[in-house]
């Protein structure tokens, strides 16, 4: 391949044709998928915003709240096998529009909850539309990057929460400030209905702009093509796992589920109550904790990219990850024990946010690195249908808690201790299988 390169009269060595035919690739794809879990994400956790105005304007409990929050995660749960394998089979661009679409018109209709099981029963349902989009998202660009480049393009990917927190925490603050009894509706009731629109605008876009495979990526060359699936191909080899029934057998696999189960509880901690911590630390104006609430996520967005592209360049992923891991339960220990100081919980949030949000992308490097084929689709949807259940356990503990202490300090003790433990675990995964 290289020598056939070199006599292209492209005037490029055999390495600088690779590396622009991968950044094409990344230009092509990557902003979509970026937009489309920005989007996501925004869909999924504008319940922590709602909740500043929805809880006392509904008399929820904190209990009801984190129940709520997490029932999501049962039905993401229930599904999120079968979509990834119809995903493998049909293609991402049309499933992945049928999960935005979808997901969009249901997260708008969060607006009509009026009761607890209202709330229950939109969540579950949002749970059951999105149900395999990420692991879809992460299977799909197994399909176009070797291992060692898709450290940094799961970072980028991922770079969509803590850019919606950057983004949408202001749009979340202003809607439900600006809107608050436009028509008569609250301003929460408007925050769904808005915020769940361009999911659905997304999704139409999806369906015109993504191609499946590269063999039908009609905007690379013949050869950009065949250098590419050569990369892919050479990585089919006979370590890899590449039956479903496989999957299911593999400790490693259960291993990585429950590492990924620690590191959920973490993200979705600061996901789903980083708002009502930041109340908590003595900000009342809803605009406030909306601009507040994008400092950590800007420090997250920085983190990850940088640690993403250090893990890709030293070829080594387990220290990466259990460091960014330890880092984000100091950060909610910290946040936690100086609840009462406000700078000093601002930067424990930040650094929570940092570590937290910081090991998605770094852990999905782990299994793609020995998984093939239809069990990549079946593996990654296991680990992250199993290992979410977490973002039901996360939230409704948290509420659990605050209910019975009057208080969140317990409840963060408990999930940086999940961080700790996740990054003990990580070390039970060999170095040589997942470090190439």
């Amino acid at each position: 391949m290289t020598e056939s390169l070199t006599h292209t009269g492209i005037g490029v060595s055999a390495d600088r044709f690779e590396d622009m035919a991968y950044r094409k690739v990344a230009w092509r794809i990557l902003p979509l998928l970026l937009l489309c879990y920005l989007v996501a994400y925004l869909d999924r956790v504008n319940v922590g915003f709602a909740k500043l105005q929805m809880s006392d304007d509904l008399h929820f409990s904190e209990a009801v709240y984190g129940l709520g929050a997490g029932i999501f995660f049962i039905a993401y749960f229930l599904v999120e096998i079968p979509s990834n394998l119809i995903l493998h089979r049909v293609g991402a661009r049309l499933w992945i529009a049928r999960i935005m679409i979808s997901w969009g018109v249901i997260s708008s209709g969060m607006a009509l909850v009026s009761t607890p099981m209202s709330f229950y029963v939109m969540r579950f349902l949002l749970g059951l539309a999105e149900a395999g989009f990420y692991p879809g998202v992460i299977l799909y660009l197994s399909y176009w990057f070797p291992t060692h480049r898709r450290g940094k393009m799961f970072a980028l990917f991922a770079t969509a929460v803590p850019l919606s927190g950057l983004i949408g925490a202001p749009l979340s603050g202003w809607i439900m400030t600006a809107f608050n009894g436009v028509h008569g509706y609250a301003g929460w009731k408007w925050l769904f209905f808005l915020e769940g629109l361009p999911s659905i605008a997304v999704g139409i876009l999806v369906v015109f702009c993504l191609s499946d495979r590269i063999s039908q990526a009609g905007w690379l060359t013949q050869e950009q093509k065949n250098l590419l699936q050569m990369r892919i191909d050479a990585e089919t080899d006979g370590h890899q796992v590449s039956s479903v029934r496989q999957v299911f057998r593999q400790p490693r696999i259960w291993l990585l589920t429950a590492i990924y189960f620690c590191m959920i509880a973490g993200f979705y901690t600061v996901g789903f109550w980083l708002p009502t911590l930041i109340r908590q630390a003595g900000v009342s104006d809803v605009l406030q904790v909306g601009l507040l609430t994008a400092i950590p996520y800007a420090a997250a967005a920085l983190t990850m990219l940088l640690v993403s592209r250090s893990a890709d360049r030293l070829r080594e992923r387990r220290w990466h990850l259990a460091l960014t891991a330890v880092v984000g339960g100091i950060g909610l220990v910290i946040s936690a024990t100086w609840s009462g100081n406000f700078t000093v919980s601002m930067i424990g949030l930040t650094l929570g946010a940092m570590g937290a949000l910081s090991t998605l992308p770094l852990f999905w490097s782990l299994p793609t690195a020995f998984l093939g084929g239809t069990a990549a689709a079946a593996g990654i949807a296991l680990i992250n249908s199993c290992g979410n259940l977490a973002g039901f356990v996360s939230p409704y503990l948290m509420g659990f808690l605050k209910d019975m202490t009057q208080s969140t300090t317990i409840g963060m003790y408990v999930m940086a201790s999940a961080l700790f433990l996740g990054a003990l675990l990580i070390f039970r995964i060999p170095g040589k299988l997942v470090n190439h």
